[in-house]
């Protein structure tokens, strides 16, 4: 029993073989999927996905990167798909200072009003954050974001780090990055932090893990990064996978 926390299965590079990914993950015992929306087109998809496979549930947001074309058309928007049923996070929403499209200032902006909807709808939420740790942990502290938690997506930082964002009501998600030789501190971190705070995902179609990176990510590919976890930390292969599944459907408030 595996749960990929965070997945693009809305993205353009599995238009042609969704049924086969789909497969494959249900082969591997991938029995939960958040597929995370973060614009116009991506949300919608998602939306779609959590109409055809029982397996799928949504998350919707707005990426920083894009944040300079997000309305408040696109805001009241995001609160009206949250009271789907399937809907279970607001999110992806952060900053990213990697990428310049959008002015950091509009970034805050937009990360602000969506956690303000958040918690207007009290739902989680899911945290992008690229080369901007500082302001990300500063905005979620100042607008009191511990109040709805959720989850560090893709989690890269120190265990100084990881302990804020946990004592702020967060979870830590780990990636294909922690299957990677040369990552330090997400092992650190995977290895050190609390077993009930430990998420994984995929992030697919991005950020595949070893042996297959280079290629195209997918959800059958999380028990990769559970395999590694579990060596980090010494414990079996299913006890990691039925914790973080455990831990995915308490964050997600997911019952049935």
């Amino acid at each position: 029993m595996l749960f990929d926390t965070h997945a693009h299965l809305n993205a353009i590079q599995y238009n042609e073989d969704l049924q086969e990914v789909i497969n494959r993950a249900i082969a591997e015992k991938v029995t939960r999927i958040v597929v995370v929306g973060f614009d116009r087109e991506t949300i919608t998809r998602a939306m779609e996905l959590t109409e055809e496979y029982d397996m799928i549930y949504a998350a919707v947001g707005w990426h920083p990167v894009d944040a300079i074309d997000m309305t408040d058309e696109d805001l009241n928007w995001i609160k009206e798909l949250a009271s789907h049923p399937k809907v279970v996070a607001i999110g992806e929403m952060g900053l990213d200072y990697y990428w310049d499209k959008s002015p950091k200032e509009i970034q805050k902006e937009v990360f602000r009003k969506q956690i303000q909807l958040a918690k207007e709808v009290k739902l989680p939420i899911i945290i992008h954050n690229r080369d901007a740790t500082e302001d990300v942990v500063a905005i979620l502290k100042d607008e009191g974001a511990s109040e709805v938690g959720g989850i560090m997506h893709c989690f890269t930082g120190s265990i100084e780090v990881a302990k804020q964002c946990m004592d702020m009501n967060f979870y830590l998600s780990f990636g294909g990055p922690v299957t990677f030789k040369n990552a330090k501190k997400p092992k650190e971190v995977a290895k050190e932090i609390p077993l009930d705070r430990l998420l994984i995902e995929t992030d697919c179609p991005y950020l595949t893990p070893h042996p297959y990176r280079g290629k195209r990510n997918e959800p059958s590919y999380v028990k990769y990064v559970a395999e590694q976890i579990a060596e980090l930390r010494g414990m079996s292969f299913e006890e990691i996978a039925e914790k973080t599944s455990d831990n995915a459907n308490k964050v997600f408030g997911i019952t049935r």
